[in-house]
């Protein structure tokens, strides 16, 4: 009865009084296979625009030295080469893992899988942990559990699709920004610090929502509220206008204004439902300054009239 080989590593099994004075160098060629397949490393030059399939054989086509065995069949394996379009790197179509390393140059993708199945993208320059079930192949490293480290320090783009915990400080380094995408991805809203901090200060957060129109402001010492926002008029350079006309006053019943410093005078209540309370008809009036007199000014009619006044 003839030899057979394992489906994994391909590993020979001999049979019973077979391979007479060979038996120990494919016994040997075996232990070279396993000691590749548990610590071995091979660099693949993958370079150009071609899939790639990795070499794998029988043992028994292996010599008794462990660094000439097959691609396939070591634990670490390294792609080198620059790209020129995005390939496919194939393995064997069976249960297997590998530390694998895409140490290839271009901005070309590269896909690692079983032959006939499902692949994972290597992002360039990175390395990760693979396992394929003979169909698919898995990044272990894209879909792990809970993780409990005392530093984390990334050089490239982080993508955390869950939620996550942090019970340590976030520093963003050289006035990073923090992110807020919109729901497609293409466009942000970034928060990010002043060029020159004077002195490092934390804001701390409301404890609860304002009401319509207030804002967000700080009491000095990094607390922050929300409350009414206090517009300053002591030094107004534009216009003052009410956002809806004959609705808000100036003013109420029992607060008022001590005085009142202005030019001309304009009143007009063409815009009321009703008119005035005396006759219920409505103006448009102009009240003016003169060397020794005040004059009204009709706007609709025109017509101009000084009040009289009494010297007391």
């Amino acid at each position: 009865m003839p030899s057979s080989f394992t489906s994994r590593l391909k590993l020979e099994k001999q049979a019973s009084g077979e391979n007479s004075g060979t038996w120990g160098n494919l016994v040997n060629y075996v232990l070279n296979r396993v000691d590749a397949s548990v610590k071995g490393y091979q660099a693949v030059n993958v370079a150009g625009n071609a899939n790639v399939t990795l070499t794998s054989n029988n043992s028994t086509s292996n010599t008794d030295d462990s660094a000439t065995d097959d691609q396939a069949h070591n634990a670490i394996l390294e792609f080198t080469g620059a790209l020129t379009a995005n390939i496919n790197v194939f393995t064997d179509a069976v249960e297997t893992n590998y530390a694998v390393f895409n140490n290839t140059s271009g901005s070309f993708t590269l896909t690692f899988g079983p032959t006939g199945g499902a692949g994972v993208d290597i992002k360039q320059g990175t390395k990760t942990l693979v396992y394929t079930d003979g169909t698919t192949m898995y990044d272990i490293t894209k879909d792990l559990g809970d993780i409990q480290v005392t530093g984390l320090t990334s050089n490239g783009a982080v993508a955390i699709t869950g939620n996550t915990d942090i019970t340590g400080n976030v520093n963003l380094l050289t006035q990073s920004e923090v992110r807020f995408q919109d729901t497609s991805g293409g466009e942000y809203i970034g928060l990010k610090a002043n060029g020159t901090v004077a002195s490092s200060v934390t804001f701390v957060l409301p404890t609860a929502d304002g009401t319509l129109d207030q804002a967000l402001k700080t009491d000095g010492s990094g607390n922050l509220s929300f409350g009414d926002v206090a517009t300053d008029l002591t030094n107004v350079s534009s216009n003052i206008v009410a956002s809806v006309t004959d609705t808000y006053d100036l003013g109420t019943a029992n607060v008022v204004w001590r005085n009142i410093y202005t030019g001309d005078l304009h009143l007009n209540n063409e815009y009321k439902t009703e008119g005035n309370s005396v006759d219920g008809t409505k103006g448009n009036w102009t009240l003016q300054e003169g060397e020794n007199d005040i004059y009204m000014i009709n706007n609709i009619s025109g017509e101009k009239f000084k009040i009289k006044m009494e010297k007391v």
